[in-house]
């Protein structure tokens, strides 16, 4: 079978990109598949995540990024030249490679795909939620241009999502919603954590969605009954500066780090992981991290969290974004060996529902449906 995976770049450590590479390399490793990526800006960029080599590689070179340049009607026309290019190199790209199957990872490319896909079923993951721009104060074009997306997936054959919360509100615009979890790469080092550091992990992106503002905020609270432990936190965004100038200015022991290609490491060295997301598609790092025996904290946001963690069994849920009651959670991780131990064994057992033999099946299944249409 042929499939075509449609992103804009595979450039940056980030979930997506991580998750494509494994169910990539899992489609031609044990299933045979002829697998091929489109990209539309990756450039030079080196891809960071290592592909098998039977992955196909193409690049349409269109730049979407350069319409920033300008703003305005400016902005607009460009935006409409590069869509044009797309459209009409993708289609040959399709024409070419003559996929049975192809896969929208990024749901703003949609409505371009939809206009030159002929009768090649088109199924499309859900990594930005149906609902992702109410939680961001996101401007008047991206709204315009996320419900012309979320409307002209109406005419995709199936979308997948990540969640049953954001399946059902997809569910209000499209007959046909699966719900396939993410493919989670988890520890295989052989190793757990000891939890015997005084460490705790942040894992995610310097932005609004991720909200590390509410993290130093709770760190703290933290850091007032236990100044000797420490918050290190790892990622990259528009964010970081500001937060950096507010961590020195407060003076507590949180670090900011740089994304790492050893984050497996850094979770091991490590007693906790915490999560402050506002909304959640998915939350990988969570499930990164039970693997390697850490007990996780999170916000109850929509939607990835509840579906993850099982309320004081493998980890905890904190509702209402109450940030004393995060901090009361994790005093109790932090004054109790046994506890510390006890959630994070019960998170390594928990999330191998995640691995790759367990999900890409349901892949396979989806992928067998459409072709045989």
């Amino acid at each position: 079978m042929r499939i075509l995976y449609i992103t804009d770049a595979l450039a940056v450590w980030g979930g997506i990109e991580r998750v494509l590479r494994d169910k990539m390399n899992y489609l031609v490793e044990h299933y045979g598949f002829d697998v091929h990526v489109v990209t539309t800006d990756q450039g030079p960029h080196p891809i960071p995540y290592p592909l098998n080599e039977r992955v196909k590689v193409h690049d349409l070179d269109i730049r979407f990024h350069h319409q920033y340049r300008y703003s305005g009607l400016k902005r607009i026309l460009t935006y409409l030249k590069l869509q044009r290019l797309f459209k009409q190199r993708l289609k040959a790209l399709i024409d070419e490679v003559k996929p049975d199957v192809m896969v929208c990872i990024r749901i703003e490319s949609v409505n371009s795909i939809i206009s030159v896909k002929g009768d090649i079923p088109l199924l499309c993951e859900s990594h930005s939620m149906y609902y992702a721009f109410f939680y961001e104060k996101a401007s008047f074009w991206y709204r315009l241009r996320f419900w012309w997306a979320r409307k002209n997936l109406r005419k995709a054959d199936c979308i997948v999502a990540l969640t049953e919360g954001d399946a059902n509100d997809w569910r209000r615009s499209h007959p046909n919603v699966k719900v396939i979890p993410n493919v989670v790469h988890l520890n295989d080092t052989g190793r757990y954590g000891s939890l015997q550091a005084k460490k705790v992990i942040f894992v995610g992106r310097f932005s609004s969605q991720k909200d590390f503002g509410s993290m130093i905020d709770i760190w703290k609270i933290v850091h007032l009954r236990h100044p000797d432990w420490e918050l290190h936190a790892y990622g990259e965004g528009e964010q970081k500066k500001r937060f950096q100038k507010e961590i020195e200015e407060t003076d507590v022991n949180i670090t900011l780090h740089n994304p790492t290609p050893d984050i497996f490491e850094k979770y091991l060295e490590s007693s906790i992981l915490v999560m402050t997301s506002r909304y959640e598609p998915f939350g990988l790092v969570l499930p990164e991290a039970m693997s390697c025996g850490l007990p996780v904290v999170a916000f109850n946001c929509p939607y990835g969290p509840a579906d993850i963690i099982n309320d004081g069994v493998d980890g905890f849920l904190i509702e209402k974004r109450d940030k004393e009651k995060f901090a009361e959670r994790i005093f109790q991780l932090i004054e109790s060996t046994d506890l510390r131990h006890r959630i994070g064994s019960a998170a390594v057992k928990s999330v191998l529902r995640y691995q790759a033999d367990e999900i890409m099946p349901k892949w396979k299944g989806l992928f067998n449906q459409f072709s045989e249409q």
